[in-house]
């Protein structure tokens, strides 16, 4: 952010570090999130703030459950302005994913922008392996978020945390105001926000 920019400490900001590497493997939210929460620089933040969100690294599908990182692969990390100094650390590091070394840049920050429509290419709630109970806890978070925007459910995903199959589904939320749209970013949708789900992007369509 510029210095003409101000935040609040519970304000929720991006911060973006360039990555560097070969491939890594399409289904990597457990592995990223359990390499970067053994770093003594950020562990304990992640461990600790609830209001932590790590995005899925983006790539070139490369063929056999493998994405190739290219120059515009990036670790985007959500944090409330506050913790900024906690994240940090991360510019420099490398991490082991997989037996694939990642190689942490230099970040940039930026606030969350507001978008008509946001997507999240991975949701999970309670018994979501269920379509009709997935879209009921949708509804309920939304409702319970104060959020008026419309729900439309996508595919049906398999992740993995450590030797547990989980399903997920991808999720549009359209329809959405200003200020529906940035508290949908802060808050997200479900669980395991620090293993890329329920995070939410602006849609291009």
């Amino acid at each position: 952010m510029s210095q003409g920019d101000t935040t609040t400490g519970n304000q929720t900001i991006e911060t973006s570090f360039r990555v560097n590497g070969d491939t890594l493997p399409a289904d990597h939210g457990y592995a990223l999130y359990a390499a970067l929460a053994h770093l003594p620089t950020v562990g304990p933040l992640l461990h600790a703030s609830e209001q932590v969100a790590i995005q899925l690294i983006r790539g070139q599908y490369a063929g056999d459950g493998q994405l190739k990182l290219t120059s515009q692969s990036r670790l985007r990390v959500r944090i409330p302005a506050a913790s900024l100094p906690n994240i940090l650390p991360l510019a420099g590091q490398s991490i082991l994913i997989v037996g694939q070394t990642l190689r942490i840049g230099v970040p940039q920050t930026s606030l969350l922008r507001p978008a008509v429509a946001l997507y999240a290419h991975l949701v999970t709630t309670r018994n979501g392996q269920d379509e009709a109970r997935f879209d009921a806890e949708i509804s309920n978070q939304l409702e319970h978020l104060g959020i008026q925007g419309k729900p439309t459910r996508g595919k049906r995903r398999i992740f993995r945390v450590k030797d547990k199959r989980v399903v997920a589904h991808s999720l549009l939320v359209s329809e959405l105001t200003a200020s529906e749209s940035i508290h949908l970013q802060e808050a997200g949708l479900g669980g395991r926000r620090k293993m890329g789900c329920g995070v939410f992007i602006p849609w291009k369509g």
